[in-house]
């Protein structure tokens, strides 16, 4: 019981510091959480948590040996790249002309209400932002590879316990991002929303820029051989 105690802890401490990290999955809370309030945090969580189950059994199939492919890495790098640039361009967007009335604001008569639509849009927005982020399969393959190996040493209840960690330490920092958006929304006027989405969509664009570059550094070295 200790052990398994012990690598719930590690897994969530090791998931919390990285959850902390501004990246594009704190972009896509804090944007659905605007629109749909504290449950998004958990939603795109939820998402998440769905792709990450996926690629905990992946691993124990052998997974990462084809991600360390480089040819691979090359794929995932301007994929994810172009669409978390796209992603950014669209926050950017709205920064640009944001949209009236603002997200929690009452609509129109006649308008949809865009708190209500599309209620399983945050699970997606979860897997996709995860997929497409390179750095995700990469913090897999290395730091997460490495300990679910150790958990894979508990056995069954080991490898429970460090999925269970790793999850509840995303479940904690995104519910806090979405609880901390919507106590704060009430002071955001329409420059503030602005100003808050051109921030959200920098951070996207930059990561995009970054992978792109560092996928033609990959091909280059490639293509040299």
């Amino acid at each position: 019981m200790g052990t398994l105690i012990g690598l719930l802890a590690a897994s969530w401490v090791v998931s919390l510091s990285g959850a902390l990290m501004p990246g594009p999955l704190l972009t896509v809370a804090i944007n659905h959480s605007l629109h749909r309030g504290v449950a998004a945090g958990p939603l795109v969580v939820l998402g998440h948590a769905l792709l990450e189950l996926a690629m905990v059994l992946a691993l124990l199939s052998g997974l990462a040996h084809l991600l360390a492919v480089p040819q691979v890495e090359l794929a995932l790098s301007l994929a994810g790249g172009l669409v978390l640039g796209y992603m950014g361009w669209g926050l950017l967007a709205a920064a640009k002309s944001p949209p009236s009335p603002l997200p929690w604001e009452q609509p129109k008569e006649g308008e949809r209400d865009p708190a209500r639509a599309g209620l399983l849009s945050p699970v997606w927005a979860g897997v996709v932002t995860s997929v497409v982020n390179p750095y995700w399969e990469l913090w897999w393959v290395s730091i997460g590879a490495a300990m679910l190996v150790q958990a894979r040493a508990a056995g069954t209840p080991g490898v429970a316990a460090f999925y269970l960690g790793h999850i509840l330490g995303d479940l904690a920092w995104y519910t806090l991002v979405a609880a901390t958006v919507v106590l704060g929304r009430r002071w955001l006027n329409r420059r503030a929303y602005s100003a808050l989405m051109g921030v959200c969509g920098l951070f996207p664009a930059a990561f995009a820029v970054y992978f792109f570059l560092h996928g033609v550094k990959l091909g280059h070295a490639l293509w040299r051989f």
